[in-house]
């Protein structure tokens, strides 16, 4: 299965602003890390994005993730992109 680097851009004073929706964005990403597409994500410094990584078929998994995720809907996060990545070195490397 491929890589995806999901990238979110967020507003300013991001880390105040998520208080309300934090519970239900963590609940999310628990429920993607514990099926398996989920391996990595976490705040950029500085505190202006995320970078979330995902193993998934395809890039509309992904798609659905950031749908439902309860900072994009909320508005707090103000783009994203998705890039599938090509793994050569690490747990699901393609060969070379």
């Amino acid at each position: 299965m491929p890589h995806f680097a999901l990238f979110y851009d967020t507003v300013d004073d991001f880390a105040d602003r998520r208080q309300p929706y934090r519970q239900a964005h963590l609940a999310l990403v628990d429920a993607a890390h514990r099926d398996g597409r989920l391996l990595l994500a976490g705040a950029l410094k500085p505190a202006d994005g995320a970078l979330l990584v995902f193993r998934a078929k395809d890039i509309s998994e992904v798609e659905a993730f950031v749908k439902s995720d309860p900072y994009v809907t909320a508005g707090l996060v103000t783009g994203w992109r998705v890039r599938e990545w090509a793994v050569v070195i690490g747990e699901g490397a393609v060969p070379r």
